[in-house]
């Protein structure tokens, strides 16, 4: 197996995780998911989260089990987040590694393959999930409105990088992605 397929999302969102509908998770087989929390859930310099998140929370949780997954060392950032949405969370998960991400997967009693995990990163969120055998979502970073910095250089740099070692990012643009299976990984 290439490096190029280790960072290759299964899903694609041209929008932040607010697009990730629950017929969305339903129709790709879902029971699971995995977030990233910083720049996927907040924007990494807001501590609060936004009442749309609290909305996207609200209406994907009857569908999926929740855990979150933060490379972020703060338990209090990260643990205040987590509470305000009350959901059970990682810090710390030094991710592309998988430790972290197999206890998840134990605590919410699921196979790999019926789990997603979802980030904004292709070399911590994307590559840590393939790794396990997840299904694997890239969404856009959430943005702070308020910020008059919006670029984020360091997830193009991520992006040409993986396109010169093999991986793809064509996104379907039709509103709701085809479901297909997630392609035969061997867990490493």
């Amino acid at each position: 197996m290439t490096f190029g397929v280790l960072l290759q999302p299964d899903l694609i969102l041209g929008d932040s995780i607010l697009a990730l509908t629950p017929e969305v998770i339903v129709q790709h087989g879902l029971q699971g998911l995995i977030l990233d929390v910083d720049d996927t859930l907040v924007p990494t310099t807001t501590d609060a989260v936004s009442p749309e998140l609290v909305t996207w929370i609200q209406a994907v949780r009857p569908h999926v089990r929740l855990w979150l997954a933060s490379n972020n060392l703060s338990e209090s950032r990260i643990g205040s987040i987590a509470r305000s949405l009350d959901l059970p969370y990682f810090t710390g998960a030094a991710k592309p590694s998988r430790r972290k991400l197999r206890q998840a997967l134990q605590e919410m009693q699921l196979p790999p393959e019926r789990v997603a995990m979802v980030g904004d990163r292709l070399f911590t969120d994307v590559l840590a999930g393939n790794r396990l055998g997840l299904f694997t979502v890239l969404v856009q970073p959430m943005v702070n409105p308020l910020s008059a910095h919006r670029g984020y250089p360091i997830h193009s740099l991520e992006v040409w990088l993986s396109k010169l070692i093999g991986a793809s990012f064509y996104r379907d643009p039709s509103p709701l992605p085809t479901a297909t299976s997630p392609p035969d990984r061997p867990a490493s």
